[in-house]
């Protein structure tokens, strides 16, 4: 019996769905920032919600992407940028409503685009730069803290909420400084390594 037969194959919808996952992402960006307008207690825990069920999809394309064999250089592409663009978005929305401090939006920002940067002249080099730990807790601590800072105080039962955030999101301030330093030095390093 030919073997090559019994090979299954996967349904077109499942090599799909990573991407679907991905760019759900972005769709729920205006749902936020629209439940974030009237800044009231109610509504900013609804943005908070949708906030956090956007950040659990980001461990879910991938996941679906791995299983399906679905694994993509648009995947690749898309998926931190879509990250990129959901909190991003809210941290501007904060910083409007004087929740959080805009230089830290601007160091946040400027670190991810000099990332962005050197991953786009690492590739061009040919070079792989591995992630490093300093940014998966900075994302780790953004994804916690960014809810927190949204809802502020809820008397009665945390309310120092937005204060405990705040400062959390300042280290992430502060690891993001350092991965960013992290990955020049990794990507001269190897660049060097190849010469």
């Amino acid at each position: 019996m030919n073997t090559t037969s019994m090979t299954t194959t996967i349904a077109p919808w499942k090599q799909k769905l990573p991407m679907w996952i991905t760019v759900s992402r972005i769709f729920v960006v205006p749902l936020v920032l629209l439940c974030m307008v009237p800044n009231t207690f109610g509504w900013n825990v609804g943005a908070a919600i949708l906030f956090i069920l956007a950040s659990i999809t980001d461990y879910y394309d991938g996941y679906f992407a791995r299983k399906y064999n679905a694994v993509s250089n648009m995947g690749k592409f898309m998926d931190p940028v879509a990250d990129k663009i959901l909190v991003s978005s809210i941290l501007v929305m904060m910083a409007y409503y004087q929740k959080i401090d805009p230089w830290m939006v601007v160091v946040l920002l400027s670190r991810d685009n000099f990332i962005s940067g050197i991953r786009a002249v690492a590739a061009a080099d040919g070079v792989v730069i591995a992630a490093k730990s300093a940014g998966k807790w900075k994302t780790a601590l953004q994804m916690g803290a960014i809810p927190g800072t949204m809802i502020g105080e809820i008397p009665g039962y945390l309310p120092y909420l937005d204060k405990i955030a705040y400062g959390i999101l300042w280290i992430s301030v502060l690891l993001s400084i350092s991965s960013g330093v992290e990955y020049y030095l990794a990507y001269m390093k190897s660049r060097k390594a190849k010469a």
